[in-house]
């Protein structure tokens, strides 16, 4: 007999019936990748790339958000829904010609603190639709192999229930010192090639990856006119840019801590992160110091660095909460 997926759960899960895993999504096709792809973690899935019909296109659009800013083509949602049949057929039909190219991504900068903004990328309303169908397909796979104290642009798992984690592992865990971090300018310098790699381990469909390549590589019309070509990097704005930021980060982070930082360690750890921020608790200082030591080798094998001002290595005590050895929760 076959081991109970239920028995083998790892103790930060809730015990109960392996079905809800994907019971959260509402098409039969999606339940059944995620239910593939939960039985069969080494599985690679072939022909995603027919899963984006009539029927994904009509799911994806009616979620999409009906108010946002259009891309260069001042293509609205209301435009597209009154031609929406004659418009995703012409779709489908480029996508299987192979005809279809992703349309420049429209850049605007937001206010994020004083005297810095953060750049925000405006897909057409056509390629933020079957970004959307896409990051749908590598969700329901996804979603089976993210560690459960990964945060930020998933379901269910907002900013809230990060930090009520980290209080409860703060409280009452036997954690003495702390490692906060912080990426630099990660969506900027997600390596394209990389992310790809990544994904081939569990997407064997060459279609649907030139379909990721052609969003990675769209060009960007500046504010100022200027159509940039981005060599690395994903648009915050595109509808897939989450997920492929969590597929990075749990390639990069998430598994590198659980299979090669933990079983090294003397003591007690735990990680817990929302998008590129983490924080990582260690019970002795040596485990801490050691993997603050190695964790900006481990971001520059990928293209990626630590903002130094932002990352630290800290005394953590929960009976002498002092500004020098207090922890205070980060803004996820």
């Amino acid at each position: 007999m076959g081991k109970d997926l239920t028995g083998v759960r790892s103790l930060q899960r809730s015990l109960i019936p392996d079905a809800e895993d994907w019971e959260y999504y509402e098409l039969p096709s999606l339940r059944g990748i995620a239910k593939k792809a939960k039985q069969e973690p080494e599985y690679r899935f072939r022909d995603l790339s027919r899963c984006l019909d009539k029927e994904h296109l009509a799911h994806a659009f009616g979620r999409m958000n009906k108010k946002a800013a259009p891309g260069v083509d001042k293509v609205t949602y209301q435009d597209y829904q009154k031609h929406f049949d004659s418009n995703t057929d012409d779709l489908i039909e480029r996508l299987k010609r192979q005809s279809y190219k992703a349309r420049l991504v429209k850049r605007k900068h937001i206010p994020k603190a004083p005297g810095k903004t953060r750049p925000l990328g405006l897909p057409v309303l056509e390629d933020k639709l079957l970004q959307t169908a896409g990051s749908y397909l590598l969700g329901a796979i996804y979603e089976q192999d993210f560690y459960d104290f990964s945060y930020g642009y998933r379901p269910n798992r907002d900013a809230r229930r990060a930090a009520d984690d980290l209080a409860v592992r703060l409280q009452f865990g036997r954690i003495k010192y702390i490692v906060e971090a912080d990426i630099k300018g990660f969506f900027n310098h997600i390596d394209h090639d990389i992310l790809l790699e990544f994904i081939a381990k569990r997407v064997d469909d060459k279609r649907f990856l030139r379909l990721i390549s052609k969003w990675l590589k769209a060009g960007i019309l500046e504010e100022d006119g200027e159509v940039v070509v981005p060599e690395e990097g994903t648009p915050q704005g595109g509808s897939i840019s989450p997920i492929l930021a969590n597929i990075y980060l749990h390639n990069v982070i998430d598994e590198w801590f659980e299979e090669e930082v933990k079983p090294r360690c003397d003591g007690d750890v735990f990680i817990c992160r929302y998008a590129d921020d983490f924080v990582c608790g260690f019970q002795y200082k040596s485990d801490a110091e050691k993997f603050y030591e190695v964790l900006p080798k481990r971001l520059t094998k990928y293209n990626l660095e630590v903002a130094e001002e932002k990352t630290n290595c800290i005394r953590f005590s929960r009976f002498n909460p002092t500004m020098e050895s207090a922890f205070h929760l980060p803004e996820f």
